[in-house]
């Protein structure tokens, strides 16, 4: 390893420490402050709770459904670090006068979450007393072992001199050139349902040696891609490793993966409960084998045994301890054949960056790890499952939503950066630089670029594909000259300029956040135009409204909620970063900035902007202020791509 690879790799250690300090101070001092009644109507806590069901899952770790009544938000996920409590006083323990602290809480992490229910798998080998007591609650807790796992990641790539980890590092990281085989196209000529550009990308991924690199923008069929090229995959490797930022792209992935007829085994924790996902998650995989039913009832035994071992004294309960023990032990020896077993024939294995760090996948190494949405990951977490395989595939779009970083100094030194945006700048396998929209960098386009994007007509497409994609993409024929019925093409996108107006931006006192009740109403009036314009005999569009600002779309939730004549619209309401990766027939975006300064605040980080400007698929409204945004040169450009290519109002055509 080269000098500049150790300080390279201790630069990064030091972002991972910078950004675990933040999350912990956050969590210290904005939610571990609050009292209970408090964090619960801010979503950080659920109490009271109903407990439903207890169990043990994979490894004998205890597992908890509880309920709550109501479905009001709340922050937490699939995967996320809780500590389940009781509000009640507990009896001591062994006779003791006092109980120890810490005996009416325990901690774990989020299974799933379907609505009001949660199941959660607890730390500890058994069930805790308190339970059938009442006041049970969950609380969010800081997430340590996200940072651990990374930083973990980045020193075995320290020590790592030889073999294949520290080939594979060598070549991401520039120093050691990527080998790479042709491929010929009657290879994947049988993929007749992928276009050209996304068959030159399955090939790309089969000639790879070491990495490869798929550039997807906006609705050009990565995943599908991706899928495709796992297909052929299979024919040669025993098993491929799939794994994305999140849970729920790893669960859409796992049911895209088994609607090809491939078997698949679905890790970790899972953000969808329908049984398209939970037939292939390695939990009911497990229950199905004969072996469980033996594991179950030595656990139980295991579990009753402790309990008696708590009320005895002296040897009497070292001996009930050492059979529960011995009990333990079989019962992981018999779970770990079946683990092994399950996974050694599975076809692919679906997990989230994180969870390829568990220990059920220690021992199973990979020929071919695939990471999708790479472009919102952090570098460290990347790496985590890349050091599990002999190549990777990083697929993914840096021109969209970076991955989120919360201490100001990591982000200033970089840590949003991914390795998919170095790699590409690097000139690996397929990549060439081109100047880019960021400000003072240049930014990746990839010789594996999806050319053919299947979402958007041609005037919602025109300015992203301009101004990020260098006119390369080309919508399909599909849905090219595709528009709203009512609608004329050529005003497919619609800007409505609220200059003038007096419809000034505010900031929310308590939550810091910026809204503009002016821009709502203005769109409500449009949107009740197209509500009754649409004749009774069509199907009602799809329609999104979403904005950069949560507190707008906090209004705008209230505003569609109070509004009557839109009770039978499909209305989905959402931060842009939330609606990331989804789409509807139609999309209102409220930019929310209006003021004298000319200030844009973070509107002025493009790849959020691209997200928003390509989540339509047949009619974009955007509602702003030109005043504000036009002395920007990104916006400044949209307007004039309006003018040119859309329609361009004014909000005094909506006011009533």
């Amino acid at each position: 390893m080269t000098d500049a690879q150790k300080a390279y790799l201790t630069h990064q250690r030091h972002l991972v420490q910078l950004e675990r300090e933040e999350e912990r101070r956050l969590h210290l001092e904005v939610i571990q402050a609050m009292p209970l009644v408090k964090r619960v109507v801010k979503g950080y806590s659920w109490y009271p709770l109903q407990v439903t069901e207890t169990g043990y899952g994979i490894g004998g770790r205890p597992t908890v459904t509880v309920v709550r009544e109501g479905e009001e938000a709340h922050q937490f996920r699939s995967g996320t670090s809780i500590n389940l409590f009781t509000s009640q006083p507990q009896p001591p323990l062994g006779g003791n006068a006092k109980h120890s602290a810490g005996a009416t809480q325990r901690a774990g992490v989020i299974h799933y979450i379907k609505k009001n229910r949660m199941k959660i798998v607890l730390g500890g080998e058994d069930l805790p007393d308190w339970l059938k007591s009442g006041g049970v609650g969950v609380d969010l807790m800081f997430d340590e072992r996200t940072y651990v796992e990374m930083d973990r990641a980045l020193q075995l790539m320290e020590t790592s001199e030889g073999g294949r980890v520290a080939e594979l590092r060598d070549v991401i990281m520039g120093v050691r050139a990527a080998e790479t085989r042709p491929v010929p196209a009657s290879e994947v000529a049988h993929l007749g349902h992928l276009n050209e550009s996304q068959r030159a990308a399955v090939q790309n991924v089969l000639g790879a040696d070491h990495l490869s690199l798929i550039h997807g923008p906006p609705g050009t069929g990565k995943t599908t891609t991706l899928v495709a090229a796992v297909g052929e995959l299979v024919k040669t490797e025993s098993r491929v490793l799939f794994c994305t930022p999140s849970n729920s792209a790893a669960d859409l992935v796992t049911m895209r993966l088994a609607e090809m007829g491939l078997d698949v085994v679905r890790t970790g924790n899972i953000s969808r409960v329908e049984e398209d996902v939970l037939r292939h998650t390695l939990d009911l995989q497990i229950a199905d084998h004969p072996d469980t039913a033996q594991v179950k009832k030595l656990r139980k035994e295991a579990a009753e045994l402790r309990k008696k071992a708590h009320k005895k004294k002296g040897r009497d309960k070292g001996l009930l301890f050492r059979d529960a023990g011995r009990l333990s032990n079989w019962a992981r020896q018999l779970e770990d054949r079946t683990l092994d077993h399950v996974l050694d024939t599975t076809q692919v294995v679906v997990c989230t960056l994180i969870g390829s760090a568990a220990s059920i996948l220690s021992k199973h190494e990979f020929k071919t790890c695939i990471i999708d949405e790479a472009a919102q990951a952090l570098e460290p977490a990347t790496w985590i499952p890349i050091l599990k395989a002999n190549r990777v595939v990083l697929a993914g779009d840096p021109f969209q939503l970076p991955p989120t970083v919360k201490n100001r100094e990591a982000d200033k030194k970089g840590f949003s950066e991914t390795l998919l945006e170095k790699c590409l700048l690097k000139g690996n396998p397929g990549a060439t630089e081109l100047k880019g929209p960021l400000p003072g960098k240049l930014v990746p386009a990839t010789g594996n670029l999806l050319q053919v994007q299947y979402r958007m007509n041609e005037p919602i497409m025109g300015y992203s594909n301009d101004h990020f994609y260098q006119g390369k993409l080309r919508a399909a024929d599909l849905v090219a000259q595709r528009s709203l019925p009512g609608v004329p093409l050529a005003e497919s996108v619609v800007f409505i300029d609220t200059a003038g107006t007096g419809f000034e931006e505010k900031l929310h006192k308590r939550f810091k956040s910026r809204y503009n009740d002016g821009e709502l109403n203005i769109l409500l009036e449009h949107l009740l135009d197209l509500r009754s314009s649409t004749p009774p005999e069509n199907e009602l569009p799809t329609v999104a409204i979403i904005s950069p600002y949560r507190q707008q779309v906090v209004r705008a939730e209230d505003m569609i909620d109070a509004e009557p004549r839109l009770k039978d619209f499909k209305l989905a309401v959402n931060t842009v970063d939330g609606f990331q990766g989804r789409e509807r027939d139609v999309v209102y975006l409220s930019l929310v900035r209006s003021n004298e300064r000319q200030e844009i605040g973070f509107l002025s980080d493009y790849r959020r902007m691209n997200v928003a400007i390509t989540r339509a698929k047949k009619y974009l409204i955007v509602i702003g202020d030109s005043a504000t945004i036009g002395n920007d040169a990104f916006f400044a450009g949209f307007l004039e791509y309006v003018e040119k290519n859309g329609l361009y109002q004014t909000a005094w055509e909506y006011m009533k």
